[in-house]
């Protein structure tokens, strides 16, 4: 194994462990504060700490946005992939266990592709590939198992906002790629929290969420502290900087080791259980990622995707030689 693939194995444990412990943090937190105004204090706290770091290890000029391609990158990672995609984790996780979030965002890993097929020209999904995802929407159904008479309880509107962040996750991974920016990961990060930041106090505010509400317990510090500096810039340093080197159909498989991660963290500190159904859905969805991962995406060696000096971390594009098993080419 080459420094570039245990660099990227660190990254890809790190995020898969820090993230996982996000919704088992979400779910204990949300007794003691509005859901959206946790994600905001969530970004405040990152966004400090962010552009200390910043400012100690960037220069002025890697610092500033030159391109419209950067402006894309920060307005979607702070947007889409920080923003919406936590608002919408932390609103749905009042009406599910820690494990089940974490199994519906597992659909990052499908829905990246779906996205990559229509916005970046080199991919196509293939028949296969459409069955794998096929798959992985069946397997999701299995998870929220609506009742139809019961479609519009809290439970199930919780998943589908779970959902929601999941596509708003996926959405971002890609057009992230897409920008071809020229800041680094750490730079759009810096930029993107505190834009997650304002977008998520403002929907806190719309939907009355007040700041009196909060009940400040040694627990309520301790989740907030862990969703900000643990799983807020740790892991966003991670995630972001795989994301350069690996791209985002592969960083975003850190979404399958997410929910085994969670499951433990709930079972161990918050004493949840999961459904045998959404156990047969989660697995139905690795299914389907099986099928479009080992046979559709073509995935080149992991030291062939280690960033260099072009733009967005820096080079995504690997050469190809041979047509992708699940993509056509243009």
């Amino acid at each position: 194994m080459t420094r570039s693939d245990r660099r990227v194995l660190g990254l890809f444990l790190l995020s898969s462990l820090l993230f996982g412990g996000t919704f088992v943090a979400a779910k204990g937190g949300l007794e003691y504060f509005p859901p959206l105004l946790f994600v905001a204090l969530r970004f405040d706290v990152a966004a400090a700490v962010m552009l200390g770091y910043a400012a100690l290890t960037s220069s002025r000029a890697e610092l500033v946005p030159t391109t419209r391609g950067d402006l894309v990158g920060i307005v979607a990672t702070g947007g889409l992939v920080i923003g919406l995609a936590n608002a919408f984790l932390f609103v749905g996780q009042q009406y599910a266990t820690s494990a089940v979030g974490a199994i519906v965002f597992s659909l990052n890993p499908i829905l990246t592709p779906m996205f990559a097929a229509v916005l970046l020209s080199d991919e196509r999904l293939s028949a296969r590939g459409a069955v794998g995802i096929g798959l992985g929407l069946v397997g999701v159904g299995l998870v929220v198992s609506p009742d139809p008479a019961n479609l519009l309880s809290g439970a199930v509107l919780g998943k589908a906002i779970l959902f929601a962040g999941a596509v708003s996750a996926a959405l971002g991974a890609v057009l992230i790629r897409r920008a071809n920016a020229t800041l680094s990961s750490t730079v759009r990060i810096t930029w993107g929290l505190p834009l997650a930041a304002a977008l998520v106090h403002g929907c806190s505010l719309a939907a009355g969420e007040s700041a009196s509400s909060i009940v400040w317990t040694p627990n309520a510090v301790l989740a907030l502290a862990y969703v900000s500096l643990f799983a807020g810039v740790l892991a966003y340093i991670a995630y972001f900087a795989l994301l350069d080197s690996a791209g985002a159909i592969r960083s975003n498989l850190v979404f399958y080791v997410v929910p085994v991660v969670s499951t433990v963290g709930g079972w161990a500190l918050l004493d949840e259980r999961i459904a045998p159904l959404a156990v047969v859905g989660f697995l139905t969805i690795f299914a389907g990622f099986a099928i479009l991962g080992s046979e559709s995406i073509d995935v080149p060696p992991l030291g062939s995707w280690a960033p260099s000096d072009t733009p967005f971390g820096r080079d995504e594009h690997p050469p190809v030689d041979d047509e992708p098993r699940g993509y056509r080419g243009d």
